[in-house]
């Protein structure tokens, strides 16, 4: 539910594409990301495109989770089960903490438009230096289905009951 009283607190987000093949120019998912969090308010911090190889994607993740931005990280691809697909790989040992949530919830709601092949995505989050990571399937349905239907409320601080926008300044805490 939102909460008309709250105003929208935009929020800087990068976008991860992680593919051997994929290009700007035919970056479906990568685009698909980046003009929700545009259409929801919020500001693209920078995109970005690297091979599917565990050194190359925490490299780029990290050097992001260094700087005071961007506050969320949205990567996709790289989260299947084949030998190149090394998201999970990369992004799990930067993580301060896993929200083991969001992985169960994404299978549940893919499971209703792709049934058991749900069982082959790794897709999941966490908190890296204060910083929100949402790794995501390179499928551009999954990205929009991960979007629509979990991201998207969780980064509107107007959302209610809660909303992880809220909890941002209280992360690094410890």
């Amino acid at each position: 539910m939102i909460d008309k009283n709250r105003d929208l607190i935009a929020l800087s987000i990068s976008v991860l594409t992680i593919s051997d093949s994929r290009t700007a120019a035919d970056d479906k998912s990568g685009n698909l990301l980046v003009e929700r969090l545009q259409s929801a308010g919020h500001r693209l911090q920078q995109k970005a495109i690297v091979k599917d190889d565990i050194y190359q994607i925490r490299a780029q993740v990290s050097q992001w989770i260094a700087q005071s931005e961007p506050q969320v990280i949205l990567t996709t691809g790289g989260t299947g089960v084949t030998g190149r697909d090394g998201t999970p790989e990369a992004i799990k040992p930067l993580l301060d903490k896993e929200i083991e949530g969001f992985g169960e919830m994404f299978r549940v709601l893919s499971f209703e438009s792709i049934r058991t092949s749900t069982l082959q995505s790794r897709a999941l989050a966490g908190v890296a230096n204060g910083t929100y990571i949402f790794c995501l399937p390179g499928s551009s349905g999954a990205c929009a289905d991960a979007w629509d239907k979990l991201i998207h409320e969780q980064l509107d601080y107007r959302h209610r009951p809660c909303n992880l926008v809220e909890l941002i300044p209280r992360l690094r805490e410890s």
